[in-house]
């Protein structure tokens, strides 16, 4: 039952009026994204209503699009599953991502300013926290507002919308080793912030690299 796989307080009621179709969007791939919704779920239409707030048609509506864009398999005569990831699949989204960050972390070596500096240490510091607190889900939101913030500071913005295509995705994969990235994850975080400020552009970049890479390991040899 979905019942099951849901605690308590993850599902806002969705606030009208509004895109309704939308919002029930979002929200189901916000449950898919931080796996309140877990890989290979069953998805039932009037469940999710009613966990929502909402009728089923927008839920359908919202699968349908969920479908098309890989995150929830539709299957005949079965219904919607949430998209269980392939090894190969996973491991292509995450090398993609090493190359638009590494670039990233060259361009805000060159482009960062005190302010973004400044900006990257206080992040570094909420994660580092999340991690002593034990706190997985903070941890995963603040990592990925670190690695937002590089992107922004590399002052590119095309690169900027290749990295919004994955982001998501990204946060999908590292859930569930965030526990086990941990302290690590966030000492790299300092690496990379000390390059940024050094403006050493080619140091910048290799912590990147190998600090994606590192996630991108630990991803394959998860627990299952």
């Amino acid at each position: 039952m979905l019942s099951a796989g849901l605690p308590q307080g993850t599902v806002p009621k969705l606030e009208r009026p509004g895109p309704l179709r939308e919002r029930v969007y979002e929200a189901l791939l916000e449950l898919i994204t931080t796996r309140a919704l877990r890989p290979g779920q069953h998805l039932v239409e009037s469940e999710l209503a009613g966990h929502l707030g909402v009728s089923r048609q927008p839920v359908r509506e919202a699968l349908q699009r969920l479908n098309t864009e890989g995150w929830v398999d539709l299957r005949p005569a079965q219904g919607a599953f949430v998209h269980e990831p392939a090894e190969a699949e996973a491991d292509q989204l995450l090398s993609v991502r090493t190359l638009l960050e590494t670039e990233a972390a060259r361009l805000a070596a060159a482009n960062s300013g005190s302010a973004g500096i400044a900006a990257l240490e206080e992040l570094c510091a909420q994660g580092e926290q999340a991690v002593a607190d034990d706190d997985v889900d903070l941890a995963v939101a603040t990592n990925a507002a670190f690695h937002a913030k590089v992107m922004e500071l590399a002052g590119n913005v095309v690169l900027a919308e290749l990295a919004a295509q994955v982001d998501r995705r990204v946060c999908w994969y590292y859930t569930p080793v965030a526990r086990q990235r941990g302290r690590q994850s966030w000492i790299e975080h300092r690496e990379l912030i000390a390059a940024i400020s050094a403006r050493d552009e080619q140091r910048a970049s290799e912590v990147m690299r190998a600090h994606t890479e590192h996630t991108r390991k630990t991803y394959h040899q998860r627990e299952q």
